[in-house]
Order: structure tokens, then sequence, then C-alpha cells
């Protein structure tokens, strides 16, 4: 169905032929979406969102019908002041294509990194927060080291994200990307998309309105749970947060890769158990841009 839609539109001339192409794509993601466990805290997904296989190889095609459909949407903001942070692992095989399309943006971009060290993520994300204070920045991006980012990524991202005023943004999840969550992953017909969730990474955009609220940090290592709860103090505070379609991503690494997911549960249960947070029935799209 989807090899049939893609060449539906060259070959007839026809301009529903990108729209049709888009619906088939989402037939797939539906269809490939595991389904969650019930036995899962509430503040997980419920879900792993490793891909590969024939679902990867799926999922690849209708990633590359998306990209040549759908190239709609505000392509660049005024410059803006853009601190970026990166705990990177030695030798890492994605960060430094990353970085060099973060720098190649329109924007005053100042990229700060650090290794592990033994310490977890957000102790050394506090720590480069230490030595560069966010005040004099319009937005703070949380980066991990094995994502692939889009060319053009930053111009168009924060296009998006101020066109629509969210306040936490991330970009979307390419559909062979791994992803958790199935509300990050990317929509057909969508430039971006109002949630009721934003994800503690692969990328995590902070508007300077946030600064005061969230940063510093929590003291956590691995930080699970961070992000249901930052997501309940923008419900509270009436900010608008979002995942951004036109700028899709791919996480090249399945989440806890380089730390025990019993221990990143256990963290995130004792951080909740006395914070809002949203739930994982609660997690889904307010109001898609199309």
């Amino acid at each position: 169905m989807l090899a049939g839609v893609v060449a539906h539109g060259p070959r007839f001339a026809c301009a529903n032929g990108p729209i049709l192409t888009a619906h088939s794509a989402g037939r797939i993601e539906e269809a490939l979406r595991p389904a969650p466990s019930a036995t899962d805290e509430d503040f997980l997904s419920g879900a792993s969102g490793t891909v590969g296989g024939k679902r990867l190889l799926a999922r690849e095609a209708a990633d590359a019908v998306l990209d040549v459909a759908w190239r709609r949407g505000p392509q660049r903001s005024p410059r803006r002041r853009v601190l970026v942070l990166c705990v990177a692992r030695p030798g890492s095989e994605w960060w430094p294509g990353a970085q060099a399309i973060l720098r190649g943006s329109s924007h005053d971009v100042e990229i700060r990194t650090t290794g592990v060290e033994r310490r977890g993520k957000f102790e050394n994300l506090n720590r480069l927060l230490g030595a560069t204070p966010p005040d004099r920045f319009d937005w703070l991006l949380v980066v991990d080291d094995d994502v692939a980012l889009p060319r053009g990524f930053l111009d168009r991202f924060l296009a998006v994200a101020e066109r629509f005023d969210f306040k936490l943004a991330q970009p979307a999840h390419r559909l062979a990307s791994h992803a958790a969550w199935p509300v990050t992953r990317r929509r057909p017909a969508s430039v971006a998309r109002e949630t009721a969730f934003v994800e503690i990474g692969p990328v995590t955009a902070f508007h300077r309105d946030t600064f005061a609220a969230l940063l510093p940090f929590p003291h956590l290592r691995m930080g699970w749970g961070l992000d249901a709860h930052w997501s309940a103090v923008a419900r509270d505070r009436g900010w608008r947060t979002g995942v951004v379609d036109a700028t899709p991503v791919r996480h090249a690494v399945p989440a806890a890769g380089a730390y025990g997911r019993d221990d990143a549960v256990a963290e995130a249960r004792a951080f909740l158990a006395e914070r809002p947070y949203v739930r994982r029935d609660e997690a889904r799209t307010l109001r898609t841009h199309r």
C-alpha cells in the first residue's frame, strides 16, 4: 500500500499523493506500535520503544516518504542566544555530527560538554550550568550524545517552537528512532503538536521563561520521571509544551543502555513520591498544527 501511494503522485501528477502517503505511513506506525504493559509504573511509557528487524525497515521507508511529503512550517526565527549542554561519552559516534549541525545554525550558539566521570546525567548537567549560568540565553537545549539531527535543525526547530509559543519543546522522533513514548513519534501532516508531555531526551529545549522554576536540575543521576514532573509544572503554570514534527530526530541507542533500568525506576519512584507528575494515560496530544 505504501509503495503504491508513493508512486501515485508523480505517476498521475496528483496533488493528493503526499496526503495519501502520509496517511499510509501513519497506519504503518499504528500497526507497529507496541501495546503498553499494565505492570509498569504509571510514570513510564510501558513500552521499550526499541526498533529493529523488519519493523526498522518499514519505519525507515515511511520516514523517507514523510521527509519528502511534508516540508512545511516556519523556517527561521530571529537570532537567539542558545546554550547547548551535552554529556558526551568518549568516542561517541553521533555527537560530532550533531554538534556540527548545531554550530551551523544562524543563531548565537554556545556548546558546553563534559564527560560522564562516574556521575549521572543530571549531576553532570548541573556542573555545566554552574560553569555557564543560563541567565543570558534565550533557550537552553539539553542534547544526548547518541542522536542524529537533520540538516538545518536548530533554525527550523526554534522557529516552530516560538511560532506556537512552546516553553518546553522537543523534536519528534523519526519512526525508525528508538522512542518509548508514542506521543513523541512524528505524525503525518503535522508541523507541531501541543502535548501534555515532553520527555528528558534525546533533545529537550527550555525557553528562558522556565529557567527560574526548572533550573538547576534536581539532584538525580538518571532522571527518569523528571519529564513527567516537568510536564505537571508546565500544566500548573499554563506553559505550552510541544513536540515539533517538522524536525524529526533519530535516537540511535535504546534507553538505559548505560545504566540499570531497575535503578532508574527506583530513583524515579522516590523522586515523584511527593511531587505532581503527568501519568502515562495523560501523556497525549492536545492540539495538532498542520
